[in-house]
């Protein structure tokens, strides 16, 4: 099979390719004959009920700073695709939201990996609280009382936004903080959305696991260990990766959201898990690919075509 495929991504010269997921991919789909494509957000235009983009042929190299070629910009009818890879990293605004008003549009005739429709209407930090049995004790408000007797409740506290991404604008803040007053004014003034306040979990010095799982099913995970002096574990901010091996209890988180994933049509999903507690879904550009494999773990982006070639057959 033979499958012409577009990637929907941050352009491929800002990528760093050894962490990298969507270059991983974008090499295991070479490898296999497919034909590949590159267009950022940007380029989707739609007009007369047909959805465009101006798209290059791509071609990719497991080479530092040598790693991609890219043809012509060409206007294209994405519908003329056989997948698309929604790739592009958040954050999770009306403009990424808008993406997948678009590319709803030719799915599932063109396969849109992962479902426009349901990357939109399960946020990460959202889509989780389905679960609340498995994640900590979480309020999403923009009542800075709410917060403040959820904090006199729980004592340590994580702030975070909504829709942010990357470990950017993570706060913990210990019982006798006295910044929290200050911190939620510049979140008020900062952002239009509730912002989301969790329990803080200690067992996050241990790491914070990345489990990746396909088609619902776990195939492979890394441990995240924050800097010393810092409480995030994302390793573009510092923090350490390490191989892993899942736990029981993570055996049982994905056991039970794996109906979820699959219902929802999630080929590709990385969930955060800290000690027993899954904190997000990560559905939109899930990351880890290229680490478990470092560590001697599966060949996901393997696994990944797998199944998108099973569900295109």
């Amino acid at each position: 099979m033979t499958l012409k495929v577009a990637v929907q991504m941050d352009h491929i010269s800002t990528v760093s390719i050894a962490g990298d997921t969507s270059f991983a991919l974008s090499l295991e789909a070479q490898r296999r004959g497919h034909t590949l494509y590159h267009y950022t957000p940007d380029r989707l235009s739609m007009v007369g009920g047909k959805v465009f983009a101006r798209v290059e042929a791509m071609e990719v190299r497991d080479v530092a700073g040598d790693h991609f070629t890219l043809g012509e910009q060409v206007r294209t009818d994405l519908s003329e695709m056989d997948v698309i890879l929604l790739r592009q990293d958040p954050p999770f605004d009306m403009n990424y939201i808008t993406t997948t008003h678009m590319l709803e549009r030719i799915h599932p005739k063109t396969l849109v990996v992962n479902d426009p429709a349901w990357v939109r209407n399960s946020p990460e930090k959202i889509f989780v609280t389905e679960f609340p049995d498995l994640m900590p004790e979480t309020l999403i408000t923009k009542d800075a009382r709410e917060v403040d007797a959820f904090r006199k409740e729980h004592g340590d506290i994580i702030v975070k936004p909504l829709y942010g991404n990357g470990g950017a604008g993570i706060f913990h803040l210990h019982e006798a903080d006295r910044n929290l007053a200050s911190l939620l004014e510049m979140f008020q003034q900062m952002f239009r959305e509730p912002f989301i306040v969790q329990r803080y979990l200690k067992d996050v010095r241990k790491g914070d696991k990345r489990i990746i799982l396909i088609d619902g099913e776990p195939v492979g995970a890394i441990n995240r260990v924050p800097a010393e002096h810092d409480s995030r574990s994302n390793m573009h901010v510092g923090g350490r990766a390490e191989p892993t091996e899942l736990t029981e209890r993570e055996r049982e988180i994905c056991a039970r959201i794996g109906p979820s994933l699959r219902e929802r049509g999630f080929i590709l999903v990385g969930i955060d898990v800290i000690g027993d507690y899954m904190t997000e879904i990560n559905v939109t550009s899930p990351t880890g690919v290229r680490e478990v494999k470092k560590f001697g773990g599966a060949d996901i982006a393997a696994l990944f075509w797998d199944a998108v070639e099973a569900k295109r057959a």
